[in-house]
């Protein structure tokens, strides 16, 4: 079965778009490589001198990966929303709950980016215009408030903490409500409502289409790319790198202390705590592929998007935590600023030595920066959901599209289910760090089961043709980085909070009554007609499982890595 497409197909009234070609899935997934923005300062605050490795292993193990997705996504050359709705599809053989885990807990991982980003931006937005002033020592209000006699016997430490208190702006303090949520707090505070602006404003621009988001990501994209490499490249040649700052190469001692540890158990850990959060940003240049019923010939497009954007991310997540290790060191690595994200644009700014209009610059960008990570998300995401609509995995409303071939029943969703995140990380660090690990392990057990979705597509599709097919070698490879991964998980989840590998698990179980009330209730228990299409079977060929028992024993040993690892591994 030829999966290419000619020319530009035209769309069926409810259908997304063909107007794309891999340059513009390219641009769209431009915002993947700012991901590793998010948390630069937390993974070397967990693995120390190692960070720099960290990010090069994780991107690398990324790039491998992809070789899989892309194969079995061109597969199906009328279907959207990434590797985990091709993955889905090999396993509905074996389970009916399966299948849907993989496109649900895709969603899972991808969908937080919107409030994680809107809540940097918003931290910037508010630096900008409403900075907390740094007083020193020196400062001459220090100086006068300890020469009055009032504070006799206070430290210049006193007149730091109280002089900030009192010159730091009100709306940095103010909020409408705050409270807690179990492990994490939450707080309509001014960073929440500014990121309800920034979302809003990444809605509007989402609603023209994949046409009209892949043109402004262009230019978004171009502004923000180059910079990156610029501030990866400045420092090497200036001399700006301390090499110092690479040693020793052991773990910390624990986290978020500089003190160097050993590569014992718990610095094991903490090593993996790191890769895991990574793989998070590192991975996920496979959104590239979400697009493929939007591009112009699937079947040429679908391979050359995933790889470019991947060897994209695998120069800029090498560069990058690179230079800022080796300009800032690990106990400029571990400052709260950067820790939390807020601080990243101004020591950019320093390390091509800039200040004043320089640094102001470089906020702009980083605020550019995570406006085109939250449109990259929101555009694959909002398609995850969409063809969870149309395959039968999710709610039907989610698989309806304005006229210009947008998912804005999906889109919608994204925006209310984000406003939810939004008023947890924009609380504090804890709660920040807290949604992105439980948001990871629904991508790690996404990519675990699309991971294997190769090898079970070939032995079951393996008369479908492929327009690009990988390596054999590749193939099998990929099934054992699955188990890698989900080590990842077990051991390192605990590191960003005790409760995540567990509330994780928890929320990638809610799809099973969401699949049952669309398959059972909604569809009266059969999937639409043309869910396996692209196959070219019926779904009376689903009871033919070429692959046995493998499949089950896959999953089985899967679950003993995770909770042997989680076991085993203690910081």
């Amino acid at each position: 079965m030829s999966s290419t497409v000619s020319g530009l197909a035209p769309a069926s009234e409810g259908q997304l778009h063909r107007t794309i070609d891999w340059r513009g899935a390219f641009w769209v997934a431009s915002g993947v490589p700012a991901l590793v923005l998010f948390s630069i300062g937390g993974i070397a605050g967990t693995t120390g001198t190692l960070a720099f490795v960290i990010w090069m292993t994780s991107v690398t193990l990324g790039l491998i990966q992809s070789f899989t997705y892309a194969e079995i996504a061109g597969l199906f050359p009328s279907k959207s929303g990434g590797a985990s709705v091709y993955g889905a599809t090999a396993w509905l053989r074996y389970s009916k709950f399966i299948a849907p885990l993989s496109v649900w807990c895709n969603w899972l991982a991808w969908t937080p980016v919107l409030s994680l980003g809107c809540s940097i931006a918003a931290a910037y937005i508010l630096n900008a215009l409403a900075p907390i002033p740094g007083f020193s020592d020196a400062s001459p209000e220090v100086v006068a408030w300890l020469a009055d006699p009032a504070n006799a016997g206070k430290t210049a430490a006193d007149a730091i903490a109280t002089l900030t208190a009192a010159a730091t702006p009100a709306i940095r303090e103010w909020t409408l409500y705050s409270g807690t949520l179990g492990p994490v707090s939450f707080s309509l505070n001014s960073v929440f409502w500014i990121g309800v602006v920034l979302m809003l404003i990444t809605f509007s621009i989402q609603h023209r289409g994949i046409l009209g988001t892949a043109s402004v990501q262009k230019y978004v994209g171009l502004i923000v790319i180059v910079p990156m490499l610029i501030v990866g490249i400045v420092p090497i040649i200036t001399g700006q790198i301390n090499w110092d700052n690479y040693t020793p190469f052991v773990p910390l001692a624990e986290a978020y202390a500089a003190e160097p540890g050993t590569w014992n158990i718990s610095g094991w850990t903490l090593v993996f705590g790191g890769l895991f959060i990574a793989a998070w940003s590192a991975y996920a240049f496979e959104t590239s592929i979400c697009f493929t019923s939007e591009f112009r010939n699937p079947g040429r497009d679908t391979v050359r998007a995933i790889l470019y954007s991947g060897l994209l991310c695998l120069l800029l997540y090498t560069l990058v935590p690179f230079t800022f290790q080796g300009v800032l060191g690990i106990n400029g690595m571990l400052a709260d600023p950067i820790v939390d994200g807020s601080g990243v644009g101004q020591a950019m700014a320093r390390m091509v030595g800039g200040s004043g209009f320089i640094t102001a610059i470089m906020m702009m960008l980083m605020i550019c920066a995570l406006m085109l990570a939250i449109m990259t998300a929101m555009a694959g995401s909002s398609r995850t959901l969409y063809q969870g609509g149309v395959d039968g995995w999710l709610p039907r409303y989610l698989a309806h599209v304005n006229g210009h071939g947008a998912p804005t029943s999906a889109m919608w969703t994204d925006l209310v289910f984000n406003l939810f995140l939004l008023a947890i990380a924009a609380a504090d660090a804890t709660s920040y760090f807290f949604i992105l690990a439980v948001s990871n392990c629904g991508y790690i057990i996404f990519n675990f089961l699309n991971l294997n979705s190769g090898w079970i597509h070939r032995i079951d599709n393996g008369h479908i043709h492929r327009p690009w097919k990988a390596p054999t070698i590749l193939i099998a490879v990929g099934g054992m980085l699955s188990y890698v991964n989900a080590m990842f998980m077990g051991a390192g989840a605990k590191v960003w909070n005790p409760w995540a590998l567990w509330a994780g698990l928890i929320a990638a179980s809610l799809i099973i009554p969401v699949f049952c009330y669309r398959h059972y209730i909604q569809d009266g228990g059969k999937f639409p007609e043309n869910m396996l299409d692209d196959l070219g079977i019926k779904q009376e060929d689903l009871k033919n499982r070429k692959a046995g028992i493998l499949p089950y024993l896959t999953l089985a040993a899967g679950l003993t890595v995770v909770l042997v690892a989680n076991w085993f591994f203690v910081i």
